[in-house]
């Protein structure tokens, strides 16, 4: 698995909008949240290349980016590596800590209980 830097995941994160993106496409995104530098974004571009996060391909002056895997997918291996990491890989105790600490939104009450109810219901 590719270890991110924050950084380095709100580049890509950037990129997951849109993509093929070129690097004055992925610094006009980030322009408005972030007060980086245009070579700082572009260093960090270059470091997801090295670390196999992107591909690029030269076009004239330009380079135009494409990330190497899907954020969804990227999500879900960080999110496991989390659990794993902090809670012995399980996730009733991340969930039961947001219940007892009263983060946990109506909304999120529903949805959770709606995952079980399909994961259930998959299992018969």
């Amino acid at each position: 698995m590719i270890e991110l830097s924050k950084a380095e995941f709100d580049v890509l994160d950037a990129l997951w909008i849109n993509y093929p993106a070129t690097a004055s496409q992925i610094i006009e995104r980030l322009s408005d949240d972030k007060k980086w530098h245009e070579k700082t974004i572009k260093t960090l571009l270059g470091r997801l290349v090295k670390k196999g996060a992107l591909t690029f391909e030269k076009d004239g002056r330009q380079y135009i980016y494409t990330p190497c895997m899907e954020r969804a997918d990227y999500t879900l291996k960080e999110s496991k590596n989390f659990i794993e990491r902090f809670f012995s890989g399980r996730i009733a105790p991340l969930v039961s800590g947001f219940a007892k600490s009263e983060q946990l939104s109506q909304q999120d009450i529903n949805e959770l209980k709606k995952v079980i109810d399909d994961w259930e219901k998959n299992q018969k």
